[in-house]
């Protein structure tokens, strides 16, 4: 499969669309972005959105995020999703390499991520490309919407 991974630089309709089509696959509970909203991930200075495309068009998505600490510089992947049609052709792999390779050359630190335990593929992609689990909890405070 032709894969190509790119940073987006600019919204565009096609990735308008792609948000519309993949965001269901990664999150059940996720509202449909509008033009602002996707406009306003793609130009934050602390993302870097990823995308895999194929001649077809886009069919996988990454946010990176950056962000300096007093501790250094650290890096979030964020809301990794490739089109059910294309799993398992090893584009998540070429979206999170992708993504660690721009994180080190930025000088990050470290890159974060999460996973649920139940996305068993996933997990053994990132412990495959040295992710390794951390003895952490993570917590979360939910405003309501």
């Amino acid at each position: 499969m032709d894969v190509r991974v790119e940073i987006i630089r600019d919204t565009s309709q096609e990735l308008h669309d792609a948000f519309s089509r993949l965001l269901p696959q990664l999150s059940s509970s996720a509202k449909p972005l509008d033009h602002d909203v996707v406009d306003r991930i793609v130009t934050c200075d602390a993302n870097r959105v990823l995308v895999a495309r194929t001649p077809d068009g886009i069919v996988g998505t990454l946010t990176l995020v950056l962000f300096p600490l007093p501790s250094g510089l650290r890096a979030r992947v964020e809301d990794v999703v490739v089109d059910s049609a294309a799993r398992g052709k090893g584009i998540a792999a070429l979206l999170t390499q992708e993504a660690l390779r721009i994180a080190r050359e930025e000088g990050a630190r470290t890159v974060d991520l999460t996973s649920r335990p139940e996305r068993v593929a996933a997990n053994r992609l990132y412990e495959r490309l040295g992710f390794q689990a951390r003895q952490s909890t993570v917590y979360r405070f939910a405003f309501d919407s």
